[in-house]
């Protein structure tokens, strides 16, 4: 999304939603889902010049906004990395159907047949288009035989690739109209199929045929075509057209962006098949008070609501947000409710995205091409448009009208669980990271900074190992802020683990009044998570009773800083048995500081004190083919197995192991390695428990 102004290209409009189509493409990086898209604006766009992208992986969303007969298509490219999932999360959101861009080089990735699931769980329609299948890298049959495990029911070609002599796509033939679509001249011919074509047809006609009319509304279709009556085109068309938009019919077309190959019969598709805004239902709407807002559609009369689905700074325009109109008309210079209530419904703070409500004037609208962005006069509802001069919208954002302000559900986010701890290389650098760091968050609701009191570290919890090099480099060089990486430390605890006595003497004399206290306690440990115990068996008036409290207070004091390491203490039962005291120089702050000494020497016992470590139950979500391998890290790393059980998607299984904290820093990058990118877990803290010898040992020599 980028601010540099166009020069000759003019935006296309749709006068209503039923003219648009809003289409994310998704693949695994490599797939050459971006080259595909660059093809796309190409064809579609008179003047156009793709950008020399080289060998270099998408890193962001992009957006494009292409005509196509009678509709205007925003085509909305994602990364394919994985650590870029946000980018991701976030098309998914501004679109009403997907393009799953699958390399017939490499496959169907784990990644991509989670996401694949993960759409039809809420309906999405999809198709599927074949690259890399020129100059031999990859097989067709064996590609669409994989998709069609991977992806399951109604994946079904449409069109068939037909290699030239040199290994090029030159043709494809339309298992539908029966023809051969050639691309060896510079404009597409096409002809009709001959004897040589049977094979073809033989192979791949029948289950098509039988596919799309099987999600006919007619149920008396199947049986006459099984009976061999004919089926005229127009019935059949009608049929695949309708399982598309419904999301139960998937096709398959074979592509290729030397030759064009299939990119004809795509812009086809996409126009007669996959669906406008307004058969896609929208997200959740509340009002500000949280009731729910129903009644809305994609009406470009009805009351604006309008998600910021990106935010980026641009050396042109300065902020901008890229925005998905759900209902409404988003117009230049209007002023509009922004409404940011992230916070509110996660649950927790989230760094950049604390809950905020304003109106606001909307800058000047921008269709964007790419790179490119091109004078819009308005955005109906359906549309995706860019907007300048949004200076406190953040990622997932609501706009709506000023008078009635209403907040849309924010769209589902994987955890950050990479944790990178920084700290500012110089004072000056120290002042500017608070707010850098907050510009960051705001537009990047993947990344999640932490700042923890009880490690005084900033953490930030990035999705993976690319992602975190992203941050840094834009901490560096966009924002002027240079941070330095440090080990990770863990919030531990102290506790005892056996009895010990401690006697506190605090006794001053200095002139005039003097500090007199002396108490004997008895430590010894408490049930895990049971906490602190304070119990007071004094006898005979040893230590007054106004100063026992003070005792007491004494002893929680220095539980929070902690007698062996530094680290608060827990879990334990402390016990005041005698004392003495004097009559004029005993005082509160005298008794306090001795009960922290008695408590300081029990702890110095030898063998009595120890330190406990975070323990966090980690759901590991890998395929059968390493499960043996995850178990084995896993035990590794001092975990628990708890077990393991079927995911309810074939081919994939759940673990559940209970690990320490200090063993998990790496292992976002560890689990995408060992599993090849087909792992996933969630973390979630369950308690403390003893920390082995051997490590508390090499873990105070380190302190």
């Amino acid at each position: 999304m980028s601010g540099r102004p166009a020069t000759t290209t003019s935006s296309p409009v749709a006068t209503s939603p039923d003219a648009l189509r809003n289409v994310v493409l998704v693949g695994p990086s490599g797939s050459g889902k971006t080259r595909l898209f660059d093809h796309l604006l190409t064809t579609t766009t008179s003047g156009y010049r793709a950008p020399q992208r080289g060998d270099e992986r998408s890193t962001q969303l992009s957006v494009a906004a292409v005509p196509s007969g009678d509709v205007v298509i925003n085509l909305i490219d994602t990364p394919g990395y994985s650590d870029f999932v946000g980018d991701l999360r976030a098309g998914l959101r501004a679109a009403d159907a997907a393009l799953f861009v699958v390399s017939a080089a490499d496959g169907v990735d784990a990644g991509t047949r989670r996401l694949w699931h993960e759409c039809a769980n809420v309906g999405v329609p999809r198709a599927v288009a074949i690259t890399k299948l020129d100059a031999g890298r990859g097989d067709f049959d064996s590609v669409l035989s994989e998709c069609q495990s991977a992806f399951g029911a109604g994946v079904m070609p449409l069109a068939i690739p037909q290699l030239g002599a040199g290994g090029s796509l030159d043709a494809t033939v339309d298992l539908v109209i029966g023809e051969v679509h050639d691309y060896t001249g510079a404009e597409r011919t096409v002809r009709k199929t001959g004897p040589e074509h049977q094979d073809v047809f033989d192979t791949y006609q029948g289950p098509l045929m039988e596919g799309i009319i099987q999600e006919a509304e007619d149920d008396t279709l199947l049986d006459r075509y099984l009976e061999g009556d004919e089926i005229g085109f127009e019935v059949v068309e009608e049929a695949l057209l309708k399982a598309v938009a419904h999301g139960t019919f998937f096709p398959v077309i074979p592509m290729s962006v030397a030759t064009g190959a299939g990119v004809d019969l795509l812009l086809h598709l996409i126009e007669k098949a996959f669906p406008p805004p307004t058969l896609h239902p929208l997200p959740r709407v509340f009002t500000t008070a949280g009731a729910d807002a129903d009644g809305l559609s994609a009406d470009p009369d009805g009351p604006l609501v309008a998600e910021v689905v990106k935010t980026t700074s641009d050396a042109y325009v300065g902020a901008v947000a890229l925005v998905r109109v759900f209902s409404g008309t988003l117009l230049p210079e209007a002023m509009v409710h922004v409404s940011g209530h992230l916070e509110s419904l996660s649950g927790r703070e989230i760094e950049g995205h604390h809950d905020h409500d304003e109106d606001v004037r909307v800058g000047p609208l921008s269709s964007p091409l790419g790179e490119v962005l091109r004078p819009k006069d308005k955005a109906i509802a359906g549309d995706i448009a860019v907007v300048a001069k949004l200076p406190t919208a953040q990622t997932s954002d609501t706009l709506s009208d000023k008078d009635k302000p209403l907040v849309m559900e924010p769209w589902n986010m994987p955890d950050a669980l990479l944790p990178v701890a920084v700290k500012a290389a110089t004072r000056a650098d120290e002042d500017k990271l608070p707010n850098a760091l907050q510009r960051l968050a705001a537009g990047d609701p993947s990344l999640r900074v932490e700042h923890n009191a009880e490690t005084s570290q900033v953490v930030l919890w990035t999705m993976g190992q690319t992602h975190a090099d992203m941050v840094m480099d834009r901490l560096r060089n966009k924002l002027n802020v240079n941070v330095e990486t440090e080990p990770l430390r863990i919030a531990l605890r102290e506790t005892f683990i056996g009895k010990s006595g401690g006697h506190g003497r605090h006794v001053k004399q200095s002139g005039g009044h003097g500090q007199y206290a002396v108490c004997d306690v008895e430590v010894e440990p408490n049930e895990r998570g049971a906490g602190f115990e304070f119990i007071d068996k004094v006898v005979g008036g040893a230590v007054p009773r106004q100063f026992i409290p003070s005792v007491e207070k004494g002893v929680r004091a220095q539980l929070e800083k902690g007698c062996i390491a530094g680290y608060p203490m827990v879990d334990l039962k402390v016990t005041l048995f005698d004392g003495k005291a004097h009559s004029v120089d005993s005082s509160d702050a005298a008794f306090q500081l001795a009960g922290s000494l008695a408590l300081k020497e029990a702890a110095a016992k030898p063998g009595v004190a120890t330190l406990l470590e975070p323990i966090d139950l980690l759901t590991v979500t890998v395929s059968d083919d390493y499960v043996g391998a995850v178990m084995t890290d896993l035990q590794g790393r001092r975990g628990r197995v708890q077990g393991t059980e079927p995911s309810g998607q074939d081919g994939v299984s759940v673990i559940r192991a209970e690990v320490p904290q200090l063993e998990l820093s790496r292992y976002a990058v560890d689990l995408r390695s060992l599993s090849h990118g087909a792992g996933s877990f969630t973390r979630q803290m369950v308690g403390y428990e003893q920390m082995p010898a051997n490590l508390v040992k090499d873990h105070m020599t380190k302190e």
